[in-house]
């Protein structure tokens, strides 16, 4: 099954604020969030989550890594929820320090907030992106108790950035994996999301395989349950595999000119996507970091 929708994927589990830009939340013993998305979105997620938990407010905010529309409404959150603990890997507090991350951080949820306000019949309100303090710091290994005998398994899967974390909830055998696999999007294909580093991208799938999963967590629109959760790292990998060939294809016919492969990539594949499809700001920043990784990686 694929769910295209917020609201309870299973019991427990639910998808808040956008099924396009997603927060999550887990409603156990011990509440907790996953990823804050878009800042123009964080009254939303926060609404969402009052929704569910009434009274009780989440302890946590787990965050996979420090792109814009992952971490944009962390401050909005804390505000909202105000013991709520932001925990994320020792490399995202580092990144969220940043005047230049932070400048870009910000200037791409701007971005995302005029988007919204121009092409939502329900635009967001909320206030714009702030920086925010990393609480706990997490690593590949650790166990979060989330009450009731239930955890939370931090996973280290680098590849998409080198500082991501994907979460695993054996109970309900939940994986947040974000963009540590591909993201279907509306037309069925995979988009892959390696930015960092290719053959760390392809490890980390193959090692999320291992997991017993019944709910898995793409980086934004979907939600995959059941066989189709199980399949979605399979197609994944094989997605990731297939747009490594092609790359190096173009890389031979442009004589290494990698600005000219940027843009027959997104000719074919950005232009035409069907909406909502990734602003085309933050995919020309994804796909030049793709190019140029293949273009300096040593071929088999």
């Amino acid at each position: 099954m694929i769910w295209r929708e917020t609201g309870e994927v299973v019991p427990g589990f639910h998808v808040l604020g956008s099924w396009q830009t997603p927060a999550y939340l887990w409603a156990g013993p011990r509440p907790v969030l996953f990823d804050a998305g878009l800042s123009c979105l964080g009254r939303r997620y926060a609404e969402h989550a009052r929704r569910v938990l009434g009274e009780r407010p989440p302890e946590i905010l787990f965050l996979t890594h420090a792109h814009f529309d992952h971490c944009g409404a962390a401050s909005v959150l804390r505000d909202a929820f105000p013991g709520l603990r932001i925990a994320a890997s020792e490399q995202t507090a580092e990144i969220v320090q940043r005047p230049g991350a932070l400048a870009l951080i910000r200037k791409l949820n701007e971005e995302a907030r005029v988007r919204a306000l121009a092409t939502e019949v329900d635009p967001p309100t909320s206030p714009g992106f702030r920086p925010f303090p990393v609480d706990t710091i997490l690593a590949g290994g650790d166990e979060i108790s989330l009450g009731d005998g239930r955890v939370v398994r931090v996973l280290a899967t680098p590849g998409h950035t080198r500082d991501f974390l994907s979460y695993y909830l054996p109970g309900p055998k939940v994986l947040v994996a974000s963009e540590a696999v591909g993201c279907a999007n509306v037309s069925g294909d995979i988009v892959v999301e390696f930015v960092a580093n290719y053959d760390a991208y392809l490890a980390s799938m193959h090692r999320l395989c291992d997991l017993d999963i019944e709910v898995l967590c793409q980086g934004h629109l979907y939600v995959c349950v059941g066989q189709d959760a199980r399949d979605h790292l399979g197609r994944s990998i094989r997605a990731t595999e297939r747009y490594r060939a092609w790359v190096e294809g173009l890389l031979d016919e442009e004589h290494g000119d990698v600005e000219r492969v940027v843009a027959r990539v997104k000719t074919a594949q950005w232009d035409p996507a069907i909406e909502p499809k990734q602003p085309a700001a933050a995919y020309l920043l994804n796909t030049q970091a793709r190019v140029r990784h293949l273009a300096a990686r040593p071929r088999a």
